[in-house]
């Protein structure tokens, strides 16, 4: 018997209301910091190149959805237009990326509640990490409804931000960015500040509960148009309140906000952007359980993790092991590390969707094929600039992907 659709409910408002919802987490709040220490006054070009990248990726992630409504995404998109392994090479960047964005998260998260440098924010990330993992193995995850609340109070606390630094103005005069690393550097915050547009393609996974299809392309243009005008607007702010003290701040929303000398304010800024962080880190640490027991069901990943928990009908086994790398992470890897390994995995996905979308045939396509191409070089390019640590981790972790599955498949 076959399984009952969801329902086509959902219009324009709502796709573009979970789209911001995904992408308005910690990355606004903590990436401006690592991206200026790399590009310098070359910043705002490396925020363009990482807007072009992440729309040229939703878009291939809407083309596929439209065609293949799943919750699988690329690693299903992958899988059936290409084959297994560039599934299996999509559904690892995933696990992989998401997993150090739960670490960024958390450490996000930490740095704004626990304003001490060091081993007392790592060990209130690793606690975080600990009781959202119970939390989730007791199927507690992000509602729909509180993901709406999350991002009212995240659109407050950041356009709050931006009108009181203006109104208020600086106490002193800051010292302008400098020239940076170059086109090399340009590149790595375009690398660096994909990490705060991660979220987008969540759009493109409503393909089956949208009124009409041409709704995803129609929403991913709203949210991101959205999203980039609200980077921007923060970007701006910060480079004019902070100036030379930006470059490598870990809190640089709550710094300007005490820069202009709204000390009462910055206890807000801190609650919004941990309670974002929060929020965000929820629904990750469900998402790369669930993909890591798809992957396991198709012997993609190790077979003992094909394990959902009777009681709680969730991955018990992908959440444990999940959340214990997670854990790890935080221990041992600073926040830029952990955005920087992120994005090297979150931009292999997206290769491999945009590789998809362009090998979909004339009647399957909303898009124009320059876009898939451009997103495939935009993605190549961005990984590969990154911060040579975050390249060298990736690629070592990614072989060993690649060679445990060959081994398991024999």
């Amino acid at each position: 018997m076959s399984q009952p659709s969801l329902a086509r409910r959902l219009g324009t408002g709502d796709a573009v209301v979970v789209g911001l919802a995904a992408m308005l987490g910690a990355g606004v709040f903590v990436a401006f910091g690592p991206a200026a220490e790399a590009a310098g006054s070359g910043l705002f070009v490396g925020l363009g190149i990482a807007a072009v990248v992440a729309f040229c990726n939703a878009t291939s992630s809407a083309q596929l959805a439209a065609v293949h409504p799943s919750s699988g995404g690329t690693y299903l998109f992958g899988r059936v237009v290409l084959g297994p392994w560039w599934g299996f090479l999509a559904g690892w960047g995933f696990v992989i990326g998401k997993t150090a964005s739960c670490a960024a998260m958390a450490m996000a998260a930490a740095a704004y509640a626990v304003p001490v440098d060091g081993w007392p924010q790592r060990v209130a990330a690793a606690l975080v990490v600990v009781a959202f993992t119970a939390a989730n193995l007791r199927g507690v995850t992000r509602t729909a409804a509180l993901a709406r609340v999350l991002l009212v109070v995240t659109l407050i606390v950041l356009v709050g931000f931006v009108a009181l630094c203006w109104a208020s103005g600086p106490t002193r005069v800051p010292l302008p960015l400098e020239s940076g690393g170059g086109v090399l550097g340009v590149l790595q915050a375009a690398g660096l500040l994909f990490f705060a547009f991660a979220g987008y393609a969540r759009i493109a996974t409503l393909a089956e509960e949208v009124r009409r299809p041409e709704i995803l392309g129609r929403a991913i243009l709203l949210a991101l148009g959205t999203a980039v005008v609200l980077y921007l607007a923060v970007g701006l702010t910060l480079v004019a309140v902070l100036g030379a003290e930006l470059p490598g701040a870990h809190t640089p929303v709550a710094a300007a906000t005490a820069a202009v000398g709204a000390v009462w304010a910055e206890p807000v800024v801190r609650v919004g952007a941990t309670a974002a962080s929060l929020g965000a880190l929820l629904a990750l640490l469900a998402g790369v359980s669930r993909t890591t027991l798809a992957m396991a069901r198709e012997r993609d990943l190790p077979g003992w993790l094909d394990s959902v928990s009777e009681r709680h009908r969730v991955p018990d086994r992908a959440e444990l092991l999940v959340g214990a790398v997670v854990v790890a992470l935080v221990l041992v890897v600073d926040l830029r590390g952990a955005i920087g390994f992120s994005s090297f995995g979150v931009l292999l996905y997206y290769f491999v969707a945009n590789t998809a979308a362009l090998r979909q045939p004339a009647g399957e396509r909303r898009w124009p094929r320059a876009l898939q191409v451009l997103g495939m070089a935009g993605c190549l390019l961005l990984a590969v600039t990154l911060p040579v640590g975050s390249v060298l981790v990736g690629l070592v972790v990614l072989a060993l992907g690649i060679v445990g599955r060959a081994i398991g498949r024999r």
